[in-house]
């Protein structure tokens, strides 16, 4: 044949291309060399006793049909019978083939190098490449006459072929050149060719990625490239991408996954995936991998930044193996559990796998320990830190043992031994154990024994200086710990903010920053508002300090959107409006309190609060302040100076006659108004505060009641606070107040109120007649307090459920009140007599 490719030949299947080959001969083909039955040539020639030569495999099947067909034993060419199957080899005709095939294969891999570069047909390289695979796919030592050929190289030149077709080919070609061939991967990690095969992992053609895959896949079976390929940037970022993908095909996912199982032969590489989501190599190496590899693991793990879903997954995984660590290894061994603990200790889930693995005893017998075998204090701020993570989780700590007499966290010897250890280390780690505090006073299973291990140590104090630490995560620490501790020690927090040394100013001035709205600025301002809201000493203090103007201008900003918004606004501005009210407590008692809320508008602030929809606190503790301030109303009020009647109008009453003063306020019979006096009817409160009875939040709802009994209270006109209840509607949702019967303060309230309304006779006959309200005021007779049963018994009076011999409001202009069921309203009908 001539000495060039057949430009006619497409190449299809591997076994038409394998044909195809076979039948390319440079020298001319020997009768002698072909096999009678197959027609091909003959690798292994076998001759039987007549003479005759055939392929071995291809006589054995003819002797193996004439058996199973009960056939003569024939020669297949003769047709004649034998009396033997021995089959003596052809040696001499073995050799003289395979001399013949070896010159023709070194004839055409000549062909093959001339054909493969850049500028040859495709055809030509395309027919080139698979004669390559060919001749190497025949024969493992064929592979080596490729290499020494200088194949290799050529092959890689054809990556760079504009053809997609050719650089398929070629990336195929060297999959087959380097099969189980170490020294032709060894030629094929040289230089850049490595990294140029993983770029071919993101071209956008699915058949280059999966040639690309599988070549890699080859190449990842030797341990001295698999460092190679893990150190090309990105690869092994597209592998691991690879096999998560839904797009790519199910084979090239497979060997993807399989190229990766590869390259965990190399710890950098388990790193490296690791680094990029696929954890379980690393899992693995720590559960079952020699002492060292688990220390470098562990520590790698403690570098890792997971997610939380990874961090379950890795608790359960390890989590055990990771605490036995920490408790029987070396100090670099534990340093490098506790890292990993740590990272993965942070998120609750996680942190409850790991309470029910057992890591909270050894953990608090790491911090306490002192002497020869003592962590050192930065990994001791590392255990800090995990215990920190651990009771932030939310879990039951006063039932887990973690000391020799079955102490638990909140046993006062064991708080005892962290306030100790809060006084006498550094920063980080008092930041760390205050949030352990924080955690365990969270919790109201918990929080009381803290509490009273705080209190029999006397450390009230020294947690209230850190107030005034240098490191904002250390105030926070402090602030939300105090804050914590406040509902159940607020006086002996008071009494140490209010002493000379500073702490109440550090508040102030936290308060103060105008910076957006920080946590620090939401703790502190929660620590303030929780403080009993009663205590005068502490409001006169505030008064003095300035602190009432500051937290006044603060809401404003707040509430006309001067402030910038972040996650913690809702909490800063609900901690304000708490603060804001305590100064209401205090009217009775200091004037400077009245002449503040006068100043400042406070009434209108809180009305308009009233309308804070979403933000319950902040209502809830508007309408407290609005209650204190109308109490104070009727102090407040200035009353007409009526003239001094003449001689005659003394002597002779007849002849005088009454002045007529107009302007007074209905409800209190003086001169009001919302600035001075607090009115709430002059502030027009009162509508608003009927809105909050139907309120889901049954803390709203009492505190507006609250409010709204003001109206009905000693020293007030109540018949004007009826007619006032009636013009805002006001009748009936009270009514429904009582007949929801939600919580016993509400109820208590609600008998109250209602008593007050059924002194007015008309509201009474007409209530008689409502069956749901007797029923709940029977209710709360038989079953209520003391003082809710006298109320309701005098409420029943009213309606003739108990029999009353005195009456109400005598000689007074008649008030009638028709009841309106259906229209849920009352019509007020006044007759002046």
């Amino acid at each position: 044949m001539s000495e060039s490719w057949d430009g006619s030949y497409d190449p299809g299947s591997q076994s038409d291309e394998n044909y195809h080959f076979e039948r390319l001969h440079i020298e001319p083909i020997y009768d002698a060399f072909a096999c009678p039955l197959t027609k091909q040539v003959m690798r292994d020639p076998v001759t039987l006793e007549n003479g005759q030569t055939f392929e071995r495999e291809a006589i054995e099947k003819w002797f193996k049909e004439c058996k199973e067909s009960g056939r003569k034993l024939v020669c297949p060419l003769t047709l004649r019978e034998l009396r033997s199957t021995e089959l003596n080899p052809s040696i001499a005709l073995r050799n003289t083939i395979e001399e013949w095939i070896a010159r023709n294969e070194a004839a055409q891999l000549d062909m093959a190098r001339r054909s493969l570069n850049l500028g040859s047909q495709e055809n030509e390289i395309l027919q080139a490449l698979m004669y390559v695979q060919y001749i190497c796919q025949r024969s493992r030592s064929n592979r080596h006459i490729a290499r020494n050929a200088g194949l290799i190289p050529m092959i890689i030149d054809m990556l760079k072929s504009s053809s997609r077709k050719v650089r398929c080919r070629a990336l195929e070609t060297l999959r087959i050149v380097v099969e189980e061939d170490a020294d032709n991967k060894e030629i094929l990690g040289e230089g850049d060719t490595v990294r140029t095969i993983v770029k071919f992992l993101s071209h956008e053609l699915s058949k280059e990625r999966e040639e690309a895959v599988s070549l890699l896949y080859e190449l990842s079976k030797s341990e001295a490239l698999c460092e190679k390929i893990g150190s090309i940037n990105g690869a092994i970022l597209i592998l691991v991408g690879m096999t998560s993908s839904k797009s790519e095909n199910i084979l090239t996912v497979e060997k993807a996954d399989k190229t990766l199982e590869n390259l965990e032969k190399c710890e950098n590489n388990v790193r490296q995936m690791a680094e990029n989501g696929r954890l379980q190599p690393l899992l693995t190496q720590l559960l079952e991998g020699p002492p060292e590899i688990k220390l470098s693991m562990a520590g790698l793990l403690g570098e890792l930044v997971l997610n939380n879903d990874v961090k379950v997954l890795v608790a359960n995984t390890v989590g055990s193996a990771l605490i036995n660590i920490m408790t029987s290894g070396n100090m670099q061994s534990r340093e490098a559990a506790l890292k990993a603990l740590n990272q993965i200790s942070s998120c609750e889930p996680s942190a409850k796998v790991l309470i029910e693995a057992g890591i909270l005893p050894p953990l608090v017998k790491d911090l306490f320990t002192v002497g020869t075998n003592q962590l050192p204090m930065r990994l001791k701020e590392v255990s800090a830190t995990i215990l920190a993570n651990i009771v932030n989780s939310g879990y039951d700590f006063d039932s887990i043992p973690v000391g020799p007499d079955h102490q638990t966290l909140v046993s006062e010897d064991i708080v005892h031994n962290l306030l100790h250890l809060i006084s006498n280390t550094g920063p980080a780690i008092e930041c760390k154990l205050l949030q352990v505090l924080v955690g365990l006073t969270t919790s109201p299973t918990t929080v009381l024994s803290v509490v009273a291990a705080i209190k029999s140590s006397g450390a009230t104090i020294s947690l209230v200086q850190f107030i005034e630490a240098p490191q904002k995560d250390l105030r926070v620490a402090s602030i939300k710990l105090l804050q914590n501790l406040s509902p159940h020690m607020g006086h002996e927090l008071a009494d140490a903010l209010r002493g000379s040394v500073g702490q109440l100013g550090s508040l102030i001035k936290v308060i103060s920053e105008n910076i957006g709205i920080t946590e620090e600025q939401a703790a502190a301002v929660g620590l303030l508002a929780d403080l009993p809201e009663r205590d005068l000493g502490l409001t006169r203090q505030m008064l003095d300090e300035g602190v009432f103007q500051l937290v006044n201008s603060r809401v404003i900003s707040i509430r006309l959107g001067e402030t910038r918004g972040s996650r913690f606004v809702t909490p800063f501005l609900e901690g304000l409006v708490k603060i804001l009210a305590k100064v209401t407590f205090a009217l009775a008692d200091e004037t400077d309190a009245v002449a503040f809320c006068r100043e400042y508008n406070l009434t209108a602030l809180f009305i308009e609060m009233l309308q804070a929809n979403g933000l319950d606190n902040v209502q809830m503790v508007s309408a407290m302040a609005l209650e204190n301030l109308s109490q104070e109303s009727k102090n407040l009020t200035k009353l007409p100076e009526l003239p001094v009647p003449g001689f005659c109008a003394s002597i002779f009453p007849c002849f005088s006659k009454q002045p007529v003063i107009t302007g007074l306020c209905r409800l209190h019979r003086g001169t009001c108004s919302l600035r001075e006096t607090f009115c709430l009817l002059e502030g027009q409160a009162v509508g608003k505060l009927v809105a909050l009875l139907d309120h889901t939040n049954e803390k709203v709802v009492e505190a507006a009641l609250a409010a709204l009994s003001t109206l009905l209270d000693d020293g007030v006109d109540i018949e004007q606070g009826v007619n006032v209840l009636c013009d805002a509607e006001g009748i009936r949702p009270i009514l429904d107040v009582l007949l929801e019967k939600r919580t016993d303060n509400l109820r208590r309230r609600a008998v109250w109120t209602v008593e007050r309304l059924l002194r007015t006779e008309d509201i009474a006959v007409e209530v008689a007649g409502d069956q749901n309200v007797s029923t709940a005021l029977v209710d709360a007779f038989q079953h209520g307090d003391y003082r809710t049963r006298q109320i309701a018994e005098s409420a029943l009076k009213h309606v003739d459920k108990i029999p009353n011999f005195s009456g109400i409001f005598p000689n007074m202009g008649r008030l009638r009140c028709i009841y309106s069921h259906g229209l849920s309203s009352f019509i007020l009908l006044v007759d002046i007599i």
